[in-house]
């Protein structure tokens, strides 16, 4: 079928006329989500996106103009997108409820944690959508060798790497027709990794001891740091340097003692808009790390060797990329990979 398609092509191509895709979707397609068998009969016309990475996912994809809706966000839109994100309603900055998702009409509801849309979604079951005909689409990078928790980031069985990222941006982009889109945008992220990777090749880089500090409940108290399969270790691998958790937790909460022990060299600290934590706020974290007795003796903080990161960068996200990139740029101006 292919070699007539091809052939098609030609023909078209010596006549002078546009010729038809050879990467068309075929609907009904059907798309293997996260253990559930999704079926779309057409692209679909109105969305609702739970998740910022993953509105950001549609935004690079061209897809704003189907989407209905947006929530659960963490800091400010790619800049690029500011503008046609201000046009879209925001449902909720958390999660928004089942009704309010409802109330959208949307026929797909993409969602980037399954917690949110999930066995225990905070936000709705899938099965609950499914009654009502709408589809469900969950980003493969929060389920592929991941147990989730019913509430929190969940256990991480192999590193994430970037392919569940790509691997979201192909199915998304055959789910709307527009697999030409993805290939490009896949390839525009690759091509950013492999500069961001080359940037740091010095031998000094090597299993340099990075933490990466998220937020804490409590100022004072544990921190939410990036686990040993987690994006920030995906980065951390890519750039040769070594992270100082060794746990399957995605985000677990570790004593400042046990992070002392590890003496990082380069802290990566989080910054983000949202407030629901005490160490939310980049400020509170940068003080704390001065003045506490534990922290302020360790190697990245006596060097004042900081990095600040958005907190998508974090996340397993297309951000995860700007992540690799940012950190690159703060070994080198550290003078640690020279």
């Amino acid at each position: 079928m292919r070699k007539f398609l091809a052939a098609i092509a030609l023909a078209f191509g010596f006549a002078g006329l546009a010729a038809p895709s050879l990467a068309a979707t075929q609907y009904p397609l059907t798309i293997n989500n996260c253990g559930r068998e999704v079926v779309f009969n057409k692209a679909p016309a109105n969305i609702v996106s739970v998740g910022q990475g993953m509105t950001e996912v549609l935004f690079s994809l061209g897809l704003a103009d189907r989407i209905a809706g947006t929530a659960v966000w963490v800091g400010p839109v790619l800049p690029q997108y500011a503008e046609v994100n201000a046009r879209i309603k925001r449902l909720a900055d958390n999660d928004p409820s089942f009704e309010c998702v409802v109330g959208q009409e949307p026929d797909l509801v993409a969602a980037e944690f399954e917690w949110h849309v999930g066995q225990q979604g905070s936000v709705g079951k899938r099965e609950q959508f499914a009654e009502l005909g709408i589809n469900t689409y969950i980003a493969p990078a929060d389920c592929v060798a991941k147990v989730n928790a019913d509430s929190g980031d969940g256990v991480r069985k192999e590193l994430f790497t970037m392919d569940l990222i790509y691997r979201e941006i192909a199915e998304l982009a055959e789910i709307f027709d527009i697999t030409e889109r993805g290939d490009a945008l896949i390839a525009e992220l690759q091509q950013r990794e492999a500069r961001a990777v080359a940037s740091v090749a010095g031998a000094a880089a090597k299993n340099l001891p990075v933490v990466f500090w998220f937020s804490s409940k409590e100022i004072n108290g544990d921190a939410f740091i990036a686990g040993k399969n987690s994006a920030p270790a995906y980065v951390l691998k890519m750039l040769g340097a070594k992270n100082v958790v060794a746990t399957d937790e995605e985000w677990p909460l570790v004593g400042w003692e046990t992070i002392a022990e590890a003496n990082p060299a380069v802290i990566v600290v989080a910054t983000m808009d949202r407030r629901r934590y005490a160490a939310d706020d980049p400020t509170v974290k940068l003080n704390f790390l001065a003045k506490d007795p534990v922290t302020s003796q360790l190697d990245a903080v006596r060097n004042k060797r900081f990095v600040m990161m958005d907190a998508q960068s974090m996340n397993p996200t297309i951000r995860t990329i700007d992540g690799i990139e940012i950190l690159a740029k703060g070994i080198n101006s550290f003078g640690l990979a020279q």
